[in-house]
This record gives structure tokens, sequence and C-alpha cells, in this order.
């Protein structure tokens, strides 16, 4: 994530991670807008590029090569990315509204989500066809379809729907790959059956004869059985019925006719058009409303009907960027002017592809290679940014367009700021960003955050006693409400270990000063996270500190609440030889985070560690309590190999670690291999004094990972050798699908170092 000095005074958000605003993030990249900051709300980290996907079908690229990485793009631009479904818009109040999060405000907001099949709109489509949007979920029914292939012996009848170019190249592109796959089982190729429906009288009825006469030629040599002016009313399981009557049983039916928006749009108040698209002018700003912008296939451009392709959607990026900067400045806007006539380029499921320009057409493998060409070019603008160096650095000051109160505002978050009492946050901040707050209510909890009080009271039950702790740390991702979520999960962690029971927490941040919406929203959004985690584990919210500082940060005391003769309390003194050592999670947070902060991770492993961070211990814990759990602790910041040192001195024990038994995160063996850890490693690996033979395996890919200071990690337990099959199983069977036997208890030897390792 990247910081700056300068405060927030604008907020751009971007719905949806197509196109155009994959390159508006890479022109405010190249050239940031000192005091906007912009956000991405999209449900995918990976969003693919319409060109390429053909292709990847047909097998001749992999997912990485047809994917823009939206995280790394993101961290580039210095933008937020929000993973989450935008189910509205509140033009009133300028926010966004999604399905998991609280609003996201905006001052400018713009949409490029592409479209979405109407398979609504013939019965039984919804439940019984594929719709190739959106391709994330495409993607998956067609990997389970290609491992179906593979293992179904006999006959496989395929049927599209939909006979426009993105019908006709699909259809190609998986009877190219499946007849492939046949073959190199020894199969009979032919054993696969498409065919391909249309309502229209011919097919690709945007290009011209020529080019269509290829495609028929094409479909009828490979032996796909085209039909013709056969609408499909109606879809059954298995079976898809014409308006004639005709019917087709089919394995898989695929849906690729004309798409619409979503209906969701239909709520907003925009002005849309026939097929629920939104209506804009040639600035690519609303008919309805100046603050909201649309690109791509969702937007209808008045006077100019344009086909639903990608390259309008690439065109558009550029003046969209322009726009909305110039937007914020206050400055006049530029208009978008599509090409009356554009280049398509269209594969034939192998090496070979069609070229269609208004009334040219003409074809060959070279063709294919020239798209190749083209298409690797434009992937390569989004995985190869130069460094932050050699970027040319922003206006001192901002030319944002400001209201008098908010200059005033940021002149005063620019200026020095105060210390002491004086860095806190403005008390109607405060109050706005967390009156919306709910924290569980408890009875034991007397005097707590809805109070007015100096302090929280909070009642210690008969039989009971206070276990406390406490965590913080800076933010490592530019989504505050992730962020409160994880550190939450963080601080819950120790109590957990202890078996103790969470009873309340107060919290402690720091975040950048600015203009008051800004830091309430970036309030709201971070409390609300940790909120959700807290009452999820019956702990309470009592109260706080908020103050200012350079960079977001966040942390908890909590108190927790045990038995007071401290039964079924967890401590890491009770390990015994014969032991089986237990991780809940996988390991790998701490170079994944490193590798994010220099944008080196693949989005997708970010995302796994983040919804790995987000489990909480609680439920492992009390499984490790029913399976006679010795002892345990939480893996954080010492790494696995600190924090079983801390178990096995007090213990009076060994233990052998095994590498090949290490559960990790995907992409960690990638980032260390690359040389990539976090800051804390140095320090870490100064425990490997610890490892008796550490010399025969420091090569190990794995051995890096020992050291790697875990954020929200898993529980460290020995667990008696009868009890741990049984104490996996339920463990697994609770969510932690990663928990593994990583090694067991020794008595303790003579050597001085007390860890063993085994490959």
């Amino acid at each position: 994530m990247q910081t700056t000095d300068r405060p927030v005074l604008r907020d751009i958000v971007l719905i949806g991670g197509g196109h155009s605003h994959v390159g508006v993030l890479r022109r405010f990249g190249m050239q940031p807008e000192p005091g906007v900051r912009l956000t991405v709300i999209c449900t995918d980290t990976h969003t693919p590029y319409s060109g390429m996907l053909p292709g990847y079908i047909a097998g001749h690229y992999d997912y990485d090569e047809v994917h823009i990485d939206l995280a790394r793009l993101a961290a580039f631009a210095g933008a937020r990315l929000y993973r989450d479904a935008v189910i509205g818009i509140d033009r009133a109040a300028h926010q966004v509204i999604c399905a998991q999060r609280p609003p996201v405000p905006y001052d400018l907001l713009s949409v490029n989500i592409g479209s979405t099949p109407q398979v609504t709109q013939v019965p039984g489509a919804a439940e019984h066809a594929v719709p190739v949007k959106p391709i994330h979920q495409f993607n998956q029914r067609w990997l389970a379809l290609l491992a179906r292939v593979r293992e179904h012996t006999g006959p496989t009848t395929l049927a599209v729907v939909g006979g426009g170019a993105g019908g006709v190249e699909l259809t190609l592109a998986m009877q190219h790959r499946l007849r492939r796959e046949l073959l190199a089982q020894g199969r009979d190729p032919d054993e696969l059956t498409f065919h391909l429906y249309t309502a229209g009288a011919t097919l690709l009825p945007t290009h011209n004869p020529g080019v269509q006469r290829r495609f028929a030629r094409v479909l009828a040599q490979r032996g796909v059985k085209v039909h013709l002016g056969a609408q499909v009313r109606q879809v059954r399981e298995g079976q898809l019925q014409t308006a004639t009557g005709a019917t087709q049983d089919a394995d898989e039916i695929i849906w690729v006719t004309q798409a619409g928006g979503p209906a969701w749009l239909r709520g907003t108040g925009l002005a849309l058009d026939a097929g629920g698209f939104i209506q804009v002018n040639d600035t690519l700003q609303t008919v309805t409303d100046p603050h909201i912008f649309a690109a791509g296939d969702i937007a209808a451009i008045e006077g100019h009907p344009l086909e639903k392709a990608g390259v309008f959607a690439v065109r558009m990026g550029p003046p969209l960027a322009d726009n909305l900067r110039r937007s914020v400045r206050g400055q006049p806007l530029g208009s978008y002017r599509p090409q009356r006539r554009w280049l398509a380029l269209i594969s034939t499921g192998d090496r070979h592809a069609v070229a269609s320009r208004g009334a040219l057409g003409f074809e060959g493998d070279w063709v294919w290679r020239w798209k190749d060409w083209i298409d690797r070019r434009f992937m390569q603008r989004f995985s190869e940014f130069p460094p932050m160096a050699k970027r040319p650095a922003p206006a001192a000051v901002p030319a944002v367009s400001l209201t008098p109160d908010e200059s005033r505002q940021a002149l005063s978050a620019i200026a020095m700021r105060c210390g002491g009492c004086g860095a806190k946050v403005g008390a109607s901040v405060l109050s706005r960003a967390l009156g919306g707050l709910h924290p569980v209510e408890r009875d034991d909890v007397l005097v707590g955050l809805q109070s007015p009080d100096d302090a929280a009271i909070v009642r210690v039950p008969p039989g009971k006693a206070m276990v406390h702790s406490v965590d913080f740390f800076r933010a490592f991702i530019d989504d505050p409400y992730l962020l409160g979520r994880v550190a939450a999960n963080h601080a819950l962690g120790d109590i957990f270990a202890m078996g103790g029971e969470a009873q309340s927490a107060t919290a402690i941040a720091t975040v950048p000063p600015g203009l008051e919406s800004k830091v309430g929203d970036l309030l709201l959004q971070m409390m609300t996270g940790a909120v959700e985690v807290l009452n999820e584990a019956g702990c309470a919210l009592v109260g706080g500190h908020t103050g200012e500082g350079r960079e977001l940060a966040l942390g908890f005391a909590v108190n927790g609440l045990v038995d007071d003769g401290m039964v079924g309390v967890m401590r890491k003194s009770g390990l015994r030889p014969g032991d089986l050592l237990l991780l809940t999670k996988p390991l790998g947070t701490g170079t994944l985070l490193a590798a994010h902060a220099l944008a080196s991770a693949r989005g997708r492993w970010i995302d796994a560690a983040l919804l790995s961070m987000q489990v909480s211990n609680r439920a492992g814990a009390q499984i490790l309590r029913d399976h006679g759990a010795t002892a345990c602790t939480d893996v954080t910041g010492f790494g696995l190999l600190g924090h079983l040192v801390e178990m096995t001195r007090p213990s009076g024990v060994d233990a052998e670690l095994q590498l090949s038994a290490l559960p990790l995160l995907d992409g960690a063996l990638d980032c260390v291999a690359a040389g990539i850890v976090s800051s804390l490693q140095p320090a870490n690996v100064r425990l490997r004094r610890a490892l008796r033979n550490q010399e025969t395996l420091v090569d190990d890919p794995r051995y890096p990972l020992l050291f790697d200071p875990q954020t929200a990690g898993g529980l460290l337990a020995g667990v008696p050798a009868g009890q741990a099959d049984a104490c996996l199983a339920a463990l697994r069977a609770a969510g932690f699908d990663r928990a593994a036997l990583i090694g067991r208890v020794l008595a303790q030897g003579d050597e001085v170092a007390p860890v063993v390792l085994a490959p």
C-alpha cells in the first residue's frame, strides 16, 4: 500500500474492473492527481481480457496470461481495492451500496461492469444454462466441463445459444480444446457433438457477408451443427426447445446471447436504455447525474449506438481518465468520439483467425499471430510498471476544486499537527463515524461504548479470572474494512489460545489527517469490520482512543475470562513427550504481505491470505481443548519456530518439525524464492540457533517460512497421539481445511538446540 503526506480531498470510486477502468488506473498510476483517492469495487481480483479469452478456452494461454491482476494494478495506481458486490447507488448521499460492507462515499463515480446475460427472459435458462458472463463463474463451469469430458466415456453434446462473434468464437475454441483432450487420451474426438443456435437468419450479423461465409465454412468443416432462425424459447435440464417446438438434448448449454444491464441499476434513478444500459453523453457522464460516469459495454452513448465489443471499452479508458481528472479540477470536459469502423480479429479455435473491418475481410495463420502480438502487447501494459522513481512527481499543490469550508479543512490537514491531546480526532467526527456501530451487549458490561463516561466498567463473574492481551499494528492493506476484521481477529487470538472467552475490548486507532468526511468514513469502514468480528466472538467493544498520525494503524486491548481454578486453561508450558504437534492454519502471511507492499504478489494469493487471516481461532481452540491439548499458542510475529521454542523451553522438552508437512498459503514459496521476506524476518532468523540440524535442510524451499511472522495466524498445539487424528478431522470439519500434523514432541536430550528438523 502507498502512503502520502497529502490529505485526501476527493474520492473517485470505480465500480467494476473492466477494460475502461484498468486504463483509468494505469493513467492515474503514471500521473497521480494530488488530493484524489481512487477506490475500485469489484467482485474479482483478476479481470479477464476479452480479446484473449477464446485463446484461453482453446488452450493457447494460461489463466494469468489472459487476466489483469487488479490488486497489483491498484497498488501501482495508489488505489484501494474493495472486494464486494455492488447492489445500489444512493445518489442523494453520494454513496455506493455494497452487499457485505458499509456504504462507500464518492465525489465522482464511474461504472464499468460490462453486461449481464439476460437468462431470465427465457424460462429455465437461469437454472439450466451456463451464461458466459460473469467470466469467473463461466471459468469454473468450463474447468468442471473439461474434467467431466476427460472422465466421461461415450458421446458428449454441447449446445451454444448465440450466433454473434462471441458465440461463434467460443464454440470453435471449446471444440478445439475438447477434441485435443480426447486425442491426448487416445479417444475418438468425434464423441463430441456441437450445436450452435441463433435466432437470426445469419451468423455474425454485425459483420460483412464475406466474413459470415468464412465462418459458415469453418463451422461446416468442423462438424458444428448450425441452427439458423432457431430462437430458443425454453430450457430444461439437459434439453433446450426452440420457437418451432424442436428440441435438442445437451450435456451442457452455454448462453452467449445479447446481454443487458444488471437489475440493481433500475433502482438508481439513472436513465437507462431499452437494454438496461446506462445512457451517457459524449463526455461519458450519465445524462441524469454529472457526478456519475459510465464506460464500456454498460454505457449507451447518445447518438452513437455501438456494438458491445472490447475495442470500444479499451478506447474509452483514456478519455474517461482525462474527464475524471478534469472534473475534480473543475475544468471543462472533453468529448469521446467512437471510431466509425474498427478492426475485429476473430479466432477459429486453432491458431488461425479472420480479420473483419467494415466491408473488408481476410484470414490466415498470420492473422492469428498478429492478433496474438497485439493482445500480448496490450496485456504487458498492465503487468509491467515503471518504478515509482521514474514516474512524474505530482504537483505540490492539489488542483482539486474545493468549497471554502473544505479549503479550510485541507489547509489545517496540511499544516503542522499538534501532539498530545491535540492529536485526537475531533469529537463530532468520532460521533458521526461510530454512532452507527452496534457492539454486542453483555450483562457483565455495566458502562460501555454508548456511555459518555471516562472509562468502561466490566464485572468479573464469580468463579472467573481475567486474561488480558493487547495487539497493535500499522495497516498492511488499503481496505480499512478488512483491516478492521483482521486486526480484531489477531487481537482475539491470544485470548482463544489461552482457552479463554473474550469479554470486552478497547480500540486504539491512528488515522491520517484530512477532510472530516474522509476521516469519518475511514473510521466507519475500519470499525465496522472490527465490530463484526468482535460481535461474532461475543466480545463487547467498550471504548478506545483515536488519534492522528501519518499512517493508518489499529489495535485492541482485549479482556477475557477463564476459570479461576485454571480448569481448561491452555498454556505454552504443558507439552509432553509423545504429543503430536498440530497447526490449524497455513503459514506465509509475512512474505505475502511484504510482496503485496512491493506490488509483486498475485491478487489471488493476497485474497487467500486475507481469508485465512479472517478465520477465527475461537472454534479451533475449543476443539483442541475437547481433544485434550496439553499446550497451545497462536503463531504470530515470532514465526512458527519462535513460538515453538517458547513452548519447548518451559515444558522441558524437545521437538521435531517435518518441513514437508507444513501447510503453506498459495504463493508463499514463490515469494520467499524471489527473496521477498518481512522486515521482521531477520530478527526471527536469529532463532536458527534453536535448530539442531539446520545445515542439512537450509536449502529446502520451505526453510525460510519457519521464521515468517504471521498476522492472525493459526494455533500451534500439542495433542496426545491417541487424539491427534480425531482432533485433525474435527478441525477440518469446522473450516480449518489446511490444519495439519507437523511434528512431534520429544524427551529433552543433551543437545542445547531443542528443535530437530526432518524433511
